[in-house]
């Protein structure tokens, strides 16, 4: 398993690298091709079984809008997606309407579906931003580099020294000693790699990011874990050999990526 894991990132990094600096298209197609797939792993998960009915049509709807959404924070503006998620609740709400009279949860199928498009398109939106903005290639590694440090160090510091859970009923092999060792991971390569990625930043609002985007990332993960967990599954997918789907590996980048635009134009 660590091994798979590993040749996986090894193989990515260069593929992530070339994305990203190919310019500000090539990226954005990037973020809405990955929405659509993460987005159709965590529909998998949150409408098993598939069901009857607007059961059925409501991923499908989500996954045409996913990529709408990205492209219409890339050419317009993040102002205009809760256009396209209104649009989206009052579909979706309709299409339960038939339905309620032999299923009364069929109000909770639109906020499954909706949840998706401003969980996954919508937060990742947010890459597209970063992206676009002022050294943005620079600061997607940064954040990307923070993210995954993280998540590393959280990992081999809670299998080598974790004692005490963090948050069993959800996740009971995280400790509390990997996510604080997680945390430093994320401090330290965020300082190390600004120094080469972002020089002119200075030292405390790196350390401040850091944290914040270490502590989203956590709750990322288990609230991934969460839904996995009431879904009776492991693992979102499986194409990403030891990693397993595109949301095992994103759950953390999710709920970083809109703080990271927002800690970006707010303390920088």
């Amino acid at each position: 398993m660590h091994l798979k894991r590993w040749i996986t990132g090894i193989v990515a990094v260069p593929i992530i690298y070339l994305l990203v600096v190919a310019g500000e298209t090539i990226f954005f197609l990037l973020v809405a091709a990955v929405s659509v797939v993460t987005l159709a792993e965590y529909y998998r998960a949150v409408f098993k079984p598939a069901g009857r009915g607007p059961a059925q049509l409501m991923p499908w709807l989500g996954l045409v809008l996913a990529p709408v959404i990205v492209w219409v924070v890339n050419y317009k503006s993040m102002a205009h997606a809760p256009l396209i998620i209104a649009i989206d609740l009052i579909v979706t709400a309709g299409l339960t309407l038939p339905h309620f009279k032999d299923d009364d949860q069929a109000p909770h199928l639109v906020a499954k579906q909706v949840l998706g498009l401003v969980y996954i398109p919508l937060f990742l939106s947010f890459l597209v931003l970063l992206r676009s903005g002022e050294a943005g290639a620079q600061w997607i590694f940064w954040l990307l580099c923070i993210v995954a440090a993280g998540d590393t160090g959280a990992f081999y510091t809670g299998k080598s020294i974790g004692r005490h859970k963090l948050c069993p009923w959800v996740s009971p092999k995280k400790t509390i000693e990997g996510s604080i060792g997680g945390l430093c991971a994320n401090v330290i390569v965020a300082l190390l790699l600004k120094m080469v990625l972002l020089p002119e930043l200075t030292t405390l609002p790196c350390v401040v990011f850091a944290l914040l985007i270490g502590v989203a990332g956590q709750v990322g993960d288990l609230f991934a874990s969460e839904f996995k967990r009431a879904a009776g599954i492991k693992d979102s997918g499986t194409l990403l050999p030891g990693h397993g789907g595109f949301l095992d590996r994103l759950d953390a980048l999710l709920f970083a990526s809109p703080l990271a635009y927002l800690l970006k134009i707010s303390i920088f």
